[in-house]
């Protein structure tokens, strides 16, 4: 799961980022990861240079470009607007949910759009508390109010609040199984956000609840999604432990990858439990002479991520449809890539730690099939392993979930049959791409009409 992710290109990648926990301004700055899948694999696919790969089934690949501009063509103006918000809000994500079959896309589309505009209010500061609040709680209910829109947003993807009428236009417009889905996740993702406003993540068990609050919630909503459209099984939108743990494995990642970023601006994700068995403020863990403490904390947390790997192994392995196994390994694959290269590292602390251009490159045009996902999660595993320090305080935990993560990739390879519907992966992401140039096209000339029409 795409985005998430991004920080998600995929989704989850699948699917800015969203709670914080320091206080900034009138209330707590929360930290716009909502799209946490997203979000994830958006940065992944950036750096990438945004060749993708969530395609559709063997049959239909070679239509893909068309299908991105013949579909338009079929399109109300309301949902054109829709993905002329999606391209300006989130460019990669928008040639990646075209890539999924069918209605799904369109679903997907709206759900990301409603999720842009939740996180739209909760990251912005200049809205007080006491009118913030009761927004972040009700929010779902402007879904069914034909008029309801928000013009009072300092944000840049304020559009998305301005002209809510045209989203929740086409959020009423979708099946009602989809409406219900995104409604609900619309809902409890609100209240969460409410929640830790003025609350900070002091244990690891609100770590995990803020996580799930802010990507868990998304990944449990993209599988509802992918279910209630049949292209997947119904057990995938049920087990929403699964959902939950694709979400948290990309958020945490994101959290610890970010250290620097954050501390310099103010923001604290990092869990109090975790940081104050070695520093005494958690930006103490960047000075030089904390160096050892500092690795001993970012290994530790590390540690936490990787016990959801498991779990990302279950879950890809039960999805069938190509475009939505696109959507959700190769954010998670990149992910667990990022958090080798994070691993031990004292980069964290100094710098901006990320997977090269080409890596970035080489993992979407490999993991489109869940031999080759379990054979990259085994890869950066081992790279893990090999850097666990005899001396680290969290060794014997770290070497526990590597065991078990070794385990799962071997037993599930050894169970899987023959997917012969997965096109090479150099056909994929030239496919893709060509999807993603289309797109791109498509969005300028949609968006030259309109300004020639305003200046008329």
């Amino acid at each position: 799961m795409a985005g998430a992710c991004c920080k998600c290109p995929v989704s989850l990648s699948v699917f800015k980022r969203s709670l914080s926990v320091a206080p900034r301004g009138c209330s707590v700055a929360p930290r716009s990861q909502l799209l946490g899948c997203w979000r994830r694999g958006e940065r992944g696919l950036q750096e990438a240079a945004r060749p993708s790969c969530a395609l559709r089934p063997a049959c239909s690949y070679r239509h893909t470009a068309v299908a991105c501009l013949s579909c338009q063509e079929s399109m109300s103006e309301s949902l054109r607007t829709c993905y002329l918000y999606l391209n300006q809000t989130s460019r990669s994500f928008a040639a990646v949910i075209q890539a999924l079959d069918g209605e799904l896309r369109h679903a997907v589309c709206i759900f990301y759009l409603v999720l842009r505009a939740l996180d739209t209010v909760e990251d912005d500061m200049s809205i007080p508390l006491d009118k913030k609040v009761p927004m972040l709680n009700d929010f779902h209910t402007f879904l069914y109010q034909d008029d309801w829109r928000f013009t009072e947003s300092r944000e840049k993807d304020r559009q998305v609040l301005e002209d809510f009428p045209t989203i929740s236009l086409e959020f009423r417009n979708l099946a009602q199984e989809y409406r219900d889905v995104i409604s609900d996740i619309c809902h409890r993702m609100g209240v969460g956000m409410a929640e830790f406003l003025e609350k900070k993540v002091g244990s690891m068990k609100e770590w995990d609840l803020y996580c799930h609050y802010v990507a868990g919630l998304v990944g449990v909503g993209l599988s509802q999604l992918f279910s209630a459209s049949r292209l997947e099984d119904p057990e995938v939108g049920q087990d929403t432990e699964l959902a939950n743990s694709m979400g948290l494995f990309l958020q945490k990642t994101n959290i610890i990858r970010d250290y620097l970023e954050d501390t310099q601006e103010g923001r604290a994700f990092w869990p109090q439990e975790a940081w104050s068995q070695f520093a005494d403020r958690l930006e103490d863990l960047a000075r030089p002479e904390k160096i050892e403490a500092a690795l001993s904390c970012l290994n530790l947390l590390v540690t936490d991520a990787l016990r959801h790997v498991p779990d990302v192994i279950a879950y890809l392995s039960r999805l069938r449809n190509q475009s939505v196994f696109n959507f959700c390994a190769i954010p998670q694959v990149m992910a667990i890539a990022t958090l080798s290269s994070c691993y031990n590292n004292p980069m964290v602390f100094q710098g901006v730690v990320k997977i090269r251009k080409g890596q970035a490159v080489t993992l979407m045009m490999e993991a489109t099939n869940m031999r080759a996902a379990q054979t990259i999660i085994a890869q950066y595993s081992q790279e893990i392993l090999h850097k666990v320090s005899l001396t680290d305080p969290s060794q014997e935990k770290t070497l526990k979930i590597l065991a078990v993560i070794r385990e799962k990739t071997l037993l599930s390879q050894s169970s899987l049959p023959s997917r012969t519907h997965h096109l090479s992966p150099m056909y994929l992401s030239a496919a893709m791409l060509l999807a993603a140039l289309s797109w791109q096209y498509l969005s300028t000339t949609v968006a030259q009409a309109q300004g020639a029409g305003e200046g008329q």
